[in-house]
């Protein structure tokens, strides 16, 4: 008798233990950027602020109509490869993901976008910032950072009129973010003003630019703008110094990385490089930022690079959006999520406009001083 009540009683508690996890909805959201590779220290960031965000999510408790909800982190590596990311998001698409943070770059961001598009997945980018991107017509395209027109556009008006660049040279890796913010850069220059001399070409697996600093050198430019990531940007640095051009060395957020001070080692003079960052706080705000840092940093063990906040503000976005509408299912939250309007994030305050682009975003412009990155102004 007294065997019988406690199998029951094991039985009862299995019965129990099976219904709330039957009850308990898992929700993946799929995540991609470049794990591998060499910007792999600014993919591993972004992951990090994905991985934040569904770890507080889960220790929080979310509740989506009604039922409890656990969120898994669906995370895959593109390389910053095109055709690496294209396969990484139908792997998504297979896993049966509700959302997707990514991609990191515009390269891979773009070409992926038309995968989620026809599968009616939900994807916010956390920094690419090509404005082709939300401008293919896709409804399930959003982004939380700035686009190249504001960015490259900040940066070439920043050339002419507070740098008094007198003969400007431009230098792209011919990705779809180095050559886009280039571009940007240029028809600010030239609205403003300034004197282009020169525009060469490179790729973002080059590591010799003799040739094209050797043509560049000899028009005598004073401002050298890259439109391209830290891992070239970098060693392209070393080498203008060993051929002595001086000029200042400006570029997107691609080269306003701590990395970037490691990779120009002592090709890089105080305030030389000056960069801007798609993204960006300050006053009110500042805080809320410190306090994410320190709280990566204890998670991590490591700082943070660039862009994990604006994951980390793009998961509870679309969470955020699931819980309006009730429902994790792509095609019920994807109008709540076009609806986004003053969410507030770490990294301010979130409104999409009808491309699915960030209303109001900022720009932060750096310089480096003493070995690290120094902020100059919040642009908007």
């Amino acid at each position: 008798m007294h065997l019988s009540f406690k199998l029951t009683a094991v039985a009862t508690l299995a019965a129990l233990s099976s219904l709330a996890l039957a009850q308990e909805q898992v929700v993946k959201i799929g995540h991609v950027a470049p794990v591998s590779g060499a910007i792999a220290h600014l993919g591993k960031d972004n992951e990090y602020g994905a991985r934040l965000a569904i770890e507080e999510l889960n220790a929080k408790g979310v509740n989506i109509n009604g039922k409890k909800v656990k969120f898994e982190l669906v995370a895959e590596d593109d390389a910053a490869d095109p055709k690496q990311g294209t396969a990484a998001a139908q792997k998504l698409v297979d896993a049966k993901v509700s959302g997707v943070i990514g991609h990191l770059n515009s390269g891979t961001t773009i070409p992926a976008s038309k995968i989620y598009s026809d599968a009616g997945i939900p994807q916010i980018s956390p920094s690419s910032t090509n404005p082709k991107y939300t401008r293919q017509g896709y409804k399930t395209a959003f982004r939380v950072v700035a686009d190249d027109v504001h960015l490259g556009g900040t940066l070439g008006r920043y050339a002419v009129n507070e740098l008094k660049g007198k003969s400007i040279a431009v230098i792209d890796d011919r990705t779809a973010y180095g050559q886009g913010v280039a571009e940007e850069f240029e028809k600010a220059v030239k609205a403003a003003g300034g004197n282009l001399v020169g525009h060469e070409f490179t790729t973002d697996k080059a590591t010799d630019f003799m040739p094209i600093l050797t043509t560049l050198k000899g028009k005598k430019p004073d401002i050298i703008f890259f439109g391209g990531m830290d891992a070239v940007g970098g060693p392209m640095m070393k080498q203008m110094k060993s051929l002595g051009i001086k000029a200042k060395f400006m570029g997107g957020d691609g080269i306003c990385t701590n990395e970037m001070i490691k990779l120009a080692g002592d090709a890089m003079a105080d305030g030389q490089v000056v960069c801007a960052e798609a993204g960006g706080v300050d006053g009110a705000l500042k805080k809320g930022m410190d306090d994410f840092s320190a709280k990566f940093k204890k998670r991590f063990n490591d700082d943070v690079k660039v862009y994990s906040p604006y994951v980390y503000d793009a998961v509870y976005v679309m969470v955020d959006a699931m819980q309006r509408a009730k429902s994790s299912e792509p095609a019920k939250y994807l109008p709540e999520l076009a609806k986004t309007t003053g969410f507030k994030g770490v990294t301010g305050t979130i409104s999409f406009d009808a491309k699915g682009d960030i209303k109001n975003g900022a720009l932060t412009l750096y310089t480096f001083k003493a070995g690290k990155r120094d902020q100059i102004a919040v642009v908007r």
